[in-house]
């Protein structure tokens, strides 16, 4: 069985006794613990422990500890936005470019002559739902006014599919020409680059989307070099190479966007390492070195 449950208090007595300097008020560390909470805090403050005791380092303060916390915050909610970009960007390629390759199969995704079975199968048992046609107005509208239809056309179904299952999709395409073109949009001729590419977003997008941790982000599998993105082999593992990987995206959308969030995810790491320790972190963890 699991710790039993500890109080405020407690939490901060076995902070102090681990070596935490708390350099707040001790009201404000009890709200902090009481917003962010004792176990999500603890991923941050992992980085300072010097060993398995989680004994803290010398002078580890409790305010760096929530410095990095709210790092980890901000990056979360800039790179949210601009993935979302991507993704409308991504799911209009799927959506166009097939569908008028296949003009007379307006539900192509569900026809077992362009995708593999397996999809299929999953889309009718899994997404394509009673509840899921009753939760998207455009899709219940389609079949009130379609009784017939088994799916509404891929432009109207497509846009209320998750991220990973427009990634899905494009995997599991029979048709090679059509990925090669969805491909070639961003300056990929590699489509099984492209689908690793797509797939290390995906990864970082539902981190971000459901909170995880981001500055000791490693890519699951490491990001595929070609000559246009500039990758360094540190690169190929860390979140620095996928802020690489993103503007290299973005910038086959629009070379302003991908500008934008070059300019603001350099500002919001140099602002932070104005803290040594924080700065150690960034350039160790997240791999960006400061010029």
């Amino acid at each position: 069985m699991g710790k039993l449950a500890t109080t405020i208090d407690e939490q901060i007595l076995l902070l102090e006794a681990r070596g935490m300097i708390l350099d707040l008020s001790k009201e404000k560390v009890k709200e902090i613990l009481m917003d962010i909470g004792y176990y999500r805090l603890g991923f941050y403050w992992h980085p300072f422990e010097k060993n398995k005791a989680h004994e803290f380092e010398e002078n580890t303060k409790f305010s760096d500890v929530v410095s990095l916390y709210y790092l980890d915050v901000d990056l979360r909610h800039l790179l949210l936005k601009y993935l979302n970009r991507f993704e409308i960007h991504f799911r209009t390629q799927v959506i166009y470019i097939v569908s008028n390759y296949y003009k007379q199969s307006p539900t192509w995704f569900a026809d077992s002559h362009i995708m593999q079975n397996s999809f299929i199968y999953n889309l009718k048992n899994n997404y394509y739902t009673e509840q899921f046609i009753n939760q998207n107005k455009a899709i219940k509208k389609h079949h009130e006014k379609h009784i017939n239809d088994r799916f509404a056309p891929a432009w109207k179904t497509l846009e209320f599919l998750p991220f990973g299952s427009i990634l899905a999709i494009f995997r599991v395409l029979k048709n090679k020409k059509c990925q090669e073109s969805i491909s070639n949009q961003y300056g990929v001729k590699n489509v099984q680059i492209f689908k690793d590419y797509i797939k290390t977003l995906l990864t970082l997008r539902n981190i971000c989307a459901h909170g995880g941790q981001l500055y000791d982000f490693k890519t699951p599998k490491g990001i595929p070099k070609i000559p246009k993105l500039n990758l360094s082999d540190n690169d190929r593992h860390s979140l620095n190479g996928v802020f690489k990987l993103l503007y290299f995206m973005l910038d086959s959308i629009s070379t302003s966007r991908k500008n934008e969030l070059k300019q603001y995810i350099t500002e919001l790491l140099k602002e932070n390492a104005s803290n040594d320790k924080l700065k150690h972190i960034i350039e160790t963890k997240i791999g960006y070195k400061f010029v």
